[in-house]
């Protein structure tokens, strides 16, 4: 049975992620750490891991038809995950439209047999990995303010030293 790691994010603009870059090289003296490929950085929305190709397929066909209501995160601190050795950059607190698309997200996908995650949902965009001190930076650069109106499905694909993202599939704009 064939497998195909899937995850559902929102995947910012050229310059968006451009900034994020920024953010990830202002900590990096401070955290030490590898930097994120510019072109690979997202905010998660939900990881779904493995799953089987029939169903990946039917999530690719099904996703232009999910809307996200459009809205905007400002991301104003870095965070560390320090067991994963992880920097990232996100919001104070959750906004709560960011969580209503998680969470509706979550619910949708349930229809498909994906149960929700146990844990609660930390919206963040992974900077750095593998740091060496596990205490972020004391200041942000300016905050990013991040407008969404879709999210996209991604297929991740291990590779030796990281991994390959490819974007299978995006939602439409909610219609106005």
């Amino acid at each position: 049975m064939s497998t195909v790691r899937l995850f559902y994010a929102l995947w910012p603009s050229p310059p968006l992620a451009g900034s994020l870059a920024a953010w990830a090289e202002h900590a990096r003296p401070h955290c030490g750490g590898r930097l994120m490929r510019t072109e690979t950085l997202h905010l998660t929305l939900a990881f779904l891991g493995p799953v089987d190709a029939a169903l990946a397929d039917e999530l690719i066909a099904a996703t232009p038809e999910r809307r996200l209501a459009p809205a905007a995160i400002e991301l104003d601190r870095y965070g560390v995950f320090a067991r994963q050795r992880i920097l990232w950059a996100g919001p104070g607190d959750t906004p709560p439209a960011l969580q209503a698309a998680h969470d509706g997200l979550w619910q949708w996908l349930a229809g498909f047999g994906l149960g929700a995650p146990q844990h609660p949902f930390r919206p963040h965009v992974t900077l750095l990995r593998n740091i060496e001190h596990p205490q972020p930076p004391a200041e942000a650069p300016a905050p990013l303010r991040w407008r969404y109106d879709r999210m996209v499905l991604v297929a991740s694909e291990s590779l030796t030293g990281g991994s390959r993202y490819r974007i299978v599939a995006q939602s439409r704009p909610q219609a106005d």
